[in-house]
């Protein structure tokens, strides 16, 4: 059976099968699932369709959240947008829409694809699909692109627990960014080499990133958060498909971010017991939420 333990292993079983990065994942999950590839790429597809179906169904929706914190910064980027004050192009603006769309989405209780985590679920999608509007991608490229996204996520996960209260944020959002970053290079048909240079680019400047949600709830900072990472990964495809490469390799950067994270205090570790949640703002929002739904028991 292939084993996809480190990236230096997977890197050279595709060198040594002259595969792309997608090919020897989807091959390794048909092996475990003892089912052939096509039914793996089925499984994605329902994957990526649930990923469209929640931009699509949060572009139109100005619902708040429970809390009330958020849920309608997607319809004030749209409202921006119509009033022709625009920074970037309409790529950048999709990504930017999209990550909300999808965030918001995860607020209002809606269906959405964990990757690698709920906190973290607008990243890839706004990426993957954004970009391949983009560049007229079709879905089997998408298919791919998601593949590779999974591929990433997958082998970090055999050393870093993918949760912000084991090693902070960098191991939810960083993750997600680096996966992002990966599928991007995948769409615009990099080499190998450049998807995980993506990856490690982009990994290694979210080092350290802590977990600190106010009132701990999934919405401040984690909304906003996955649109700036959203952006971010693009950073990262962007240097590694010019031929910038990561001076340390990805497998080192993930024992890196491992051990920053068993350095991190706990208090930064999605407990709420630091960071923005113990800010003066942050404190009265948790106190009034208090009230409020004690109030409504």
């Amino acid at each position: 059976m292939i084993q996809l333990n480190t990236f230096e292993e997977v890197l050279k079983e595709a060198g040594t099968q002259n595969k792309k990065l997608y090919e020897i994942c989807q091959e390794h999950e048909a092996e475990i699932l003892e089912t052939s590839v096509e039914k793996v790429r089925e499984k994605v597809q329902i994957n990526l369709n649930a990923m469209k179906d929640a931009i699509f169904s949060g572009l139109k929706s100005k619902e708040k959240s429970m809390s009330g914190l958020c849920g309608d910064d997607c319809a004030k980027l749209i409202e921006k947008y119509k009033s022709g004050k625009i920074f970037f192009s309409e790529t950048y603006q999709k990504v930017l829409l999209y990550s909300f769309a999808t965030i918001e989405q995860n607020l209002r209780m809606g269906k959405i694809v964990a990757c690698p985590t709920a906190g973290s679920c607008a990243i890839v999608p706004s990426v993957i699909v954004a970009m391949s509007e983009a560049a007229n991608a079709n879905e089997e490229i998408q298919i791919n692109a998601l593949i590779t996204a999974g591929l990433i996520g997958e082998i970090v996960s055999n050393k870093l627990a993918l949760a912000g209260a084991v090693a902070g944020c960098q191991s939810e959002c960083g993750v997600a960014s680096a996966m992002a970053a990966a599928a991007l290079v995948e769409i615009y048909n990099g080499t190998n080499d450049q998807i995980l240079q993506a990856a490690a680019l982009t990994l290694k400047n979210i080092m350290g990133l802590v977990c600190d949600p106010v009132a701990g709830l999934v919405e401040v900072p984690c909304v906003k958060r996955n649109a700036f990472l959203a952006i971010y990964a693009i950073t990262g495809a962007e240097l590694a498909m010019a031929g910038i490469n990561s001076v340390i390799p990805i497998d080192e950067i993930v024992d890196a971010m491992k051990q920053v994270g068993e350095l991190m205090s706990p208090t930064l570790k999605e407990s709420s017991e630091a960071g923005l949640a113990t800010t003066k703002t942050g404190l009265e929002i948790a106190q009034a939420l208090i009230q409020k739904w004690n109030a409504g028991s």
